[in-house]
């Protein structure tokens, strides 16, 4: 497949995913303000994919700069794809349609076009995103995401979303949803981290196997938001062979990392608030890596994640593991 800016991924419900999306999560130290700004230079440089999520707290600035673009005539609605996520303390069945609607009056949207469930675990329902204990331990809840799904798939039918997925589920957990009996939607896509470090290659051929696309978020290594990410970790657009194929391709270490994914058959998101880096990665359709520099690539894999919290990795449900 030729990639270029225009190139689009068909999903196993018959709609469209572009193969390089805007993400749009900041950390607390970056205003929403800037998100909004960013957004709106994204839509403006020709990302149509945008990645939001109800865990963000910005999806009023995000729904605001997409309509401004809207209105000022740069795109119309149907020229823009966006990715919204149910967010773990609504995983019960009966909080999905909800949850949804809440997003859906932030963005003032009257539809998403991608919904997916954030992550399998879910947490104490209530309007904290972290609920804690009194030991400042995360208060998880038992949810069967089987019905959880079955509340996805109702969402679906209602018209409030066009396609409906999963973010952060392993094998054992999307076959899972596979297998469900009664099934009437397959989950369109998973979106994993997924980088150099963490190539998820079994994870990958699993998921094309099952018609699944795969969607890689921390594809340059993640914001490394000190909360979440060891900062003893390697940075990994500081890697040796990275910077090498740079070099050899004229490119930032940036670029060849997406590029990567692209030729992997792997929708990628990257994020920045400036206007440099949001022009600069949106040039990834101006090369290709050759076999041996995606072997290369390859062989950095290390099972490293950089995301989520520690806390998530030690719960005993946790469902990832290094193989898939």
């Amino acid at each position: 497949m030729e990639l270029c800016k225009d190139t689009f991924m068909k999903m196993n419900d018959g709609q469209r995913i572009p193969v390089v999306g805007f993400g749009t999560y900041a950390p607390d130290t970056v205003p929403k303000s800037k998100c909004e700004e960013a957004v709106k230079v994204a839509i403006e440089v020709g990302y149509c994919h945008i990645d939001g999520a109800y865990l963000y707290e910005n999806e009023e600035e995000v729904g605001r700069a997409i309509r401004e673009k809207i209105a000022d005539g740069t795109v119309k609605r149907e020229d823009i794809f966006y990715t919204g996520k149910l967010w773990s303390t609504f995983n019960a069945p009966e909080m999905v349609q909800s949850a949804l609607e809440k997003s859906l009056k932030s963005l003032q949207f009257d539809y998403i076009d991608l919904y997916i469930i954030h992550t399998p675990l879910s947490l104490k329902p209530g309007d904290d995103l972290y609920p804690v204990d009194g030991n400042g331990k995360l208060i998880f809840d038992n949810v069967d995401l089987c019905a959880t799904w079955e509340a996805m798939e109702a969402c679906k039918d209602a018209g409030l979303v066009k396609s409906i997925g999963v973010s952060n589920f392993n094998r054992r957990q999307l076959e899972m949803i596979l297998n469900k009996p009664g099934l009437k939607y397959k989950p369109v896509c998973n979106q994993v981290e997924c980088h150099p470090y963490l190539n998820q290659r079994k994870l990958l051929e699993f998921c094309k196997s099952k018609n699944i696309v795969l969607v890689a978020f921390s594809a340059l290594g993640s914001h490394r938001d000190a909360r979440w990410v060891d900062q003893s970790t390697p940075l990994l657009l500081e890697d040796p062979v990275l910077n090498a194929l740079a070099k050899k391709y004229n490119r930032s270490p940036a670029l060849v990392a997406m590029r990567y994914q692209l030729q992997r058959g792997v929708v990628v998101l990257a994020k920045s608030f400036t206007r440099k880096h949001i022009e600069d990665n949106f040039k990834v359709f101006d090369f290709q890596l050759a076999e041996e520099d995606m072997k290369a690539i390859d062989s950095l894999n290390q099972n490293l994640r950089y995301d989520p919290c520690q806390e998530f990795l030690d719960h005993p449900e946790y469902p990832f593991d290094d193989d898939y």
